[in-house]
């Protein structure tokens, strides 16, 4: 994370004299860049200074997850960092916190907060976990689905490059190592590669982000002819957004292709319903098709019966 400036309300009118500081900051670490006590009080009377534990300090001004985090000794990890950065977790109710082993003073535990006790290359003073720390964590607090939607968004995003990914998998058991041929970073979103995965572990061949001529981008291609666009509220949320995708369908369909547009939740939280719909839909082309093939039979032959 970024140093901020503490906002205590001066003494005098010398707002330069503020120092930059990191994440956290101590009270003698205060004192020594001029604060008096007074100053202190004030600002912590004010909220623009918070006191999260005997002797430390954070901006007022820094999200409720860090502010927790520091009041628990420790820095904002795995999928509650994730969240924080934009990227793809599958579900996150509670706060995930990296401790330092050996922490002194920590408060009772808590079902609203998952403790990770490592080491970490984090400064003392930081409230966040470095990131490929954090990713390496959330792979290791989801299902493997999950963990692989997480690492595409990281690395779609441009928060992470190849050798970032190379490192997160260098942390974690050898086991995990199946994950990695099945990461893509051409997946706009973590629902995208739900969906990808769940199609390519049902047995059908799956393109990535095919470029259709007349239609434009679409999300995933199956089997050469079906559309799988994954629609959540964040990007499909208005009439423009509906009307555009309804002209992309129907320029879609003129050219042989069929579209579904399965919702985010039912990927996430109904994946067999989906997977049945998915289902029923080939085995109906498949049927039409062969009746198809059935029918032109018949024709030639009675054709060449004449």
């Amino acid at each position: 994370m970024h140093a901020t400036r503490v906002a205590i309300a001066p003494d005098a009118p010398a707002p330069s004299e503020l120092p930059r500081v990191p994440a956290t900051i101590s009270y003698a670490a205060l004192r020594r860049h001029g604060a008096s006590r007074r100053r202190i009080s004030v600002a912590v009377a004010s909220g623009s200074l918070v006191r999260v534990r005997r002797g430390t300090y954070v901006d007022g001004s820094a999200p409720p997850e860090f502010l927790a985090a520091a009041r628990h000794g420790g820095r904002v990890d795995c999928l509650s960092l994730l969240s924080a950065l934009k990227v793809f977790v599958a579900v996150n109710h509670v706060l995930h916190v990296q401790m330092d082993r050996g922490s002194t003073r920590v408060p009772p535990r808590t079902d609203r907060v998952i403790r990770h006790w490592r080491s970490t290359a984090a400064a003392s003073d930081a409230l966040a976990a470095p990131l490929i720390e954090a990713l390496a964590q959330a792979c290791r607090c989801q299902p493997p689905r999950a963990a692989i939607a997480t690492l595409d968004s990281a690395w779609y995003r441009g928060l992470v490059d190849e050798a970032g990914i190379a490192e997160v998998f260098r942390m974690l058991p050898q086991r995990f190592l199946v994950l990695r041929p099945l990461l893509d970073p051409r997946a706009e979103s973590g629902i995208e590669t739900l969906m990808r995965l769940l199609l390519r572990a049902h047995g059908w061949q799956v393109d990535v982000q095919v470029q259709i001529r007349g239609v434009g981008r679409v999300d995933l291609v199956v089997d050469g002819w079906l559309i799988i666009e994954c629609d959540s509220e964040q990007f499909h949320g208005g009439w423009k957004e509906s009307r555009r995708d309804r002209r992309r369908d129907l320029q879609a369909a003129r050219q042989g292709y069929v579209t579904l547009r399965p919702i985010a939740e039912d990927i996430l939280h109904r994946p067999d319903e989906v997977i049945g719909a998915i289902r029923d839909v080939v085995a109906h082309r498949t049927a039409l098709l062969g009746a198809h093939q059935v029918a032109t039979g018949r024709r030639r032959r009675a054709a060449s019966s004449r």
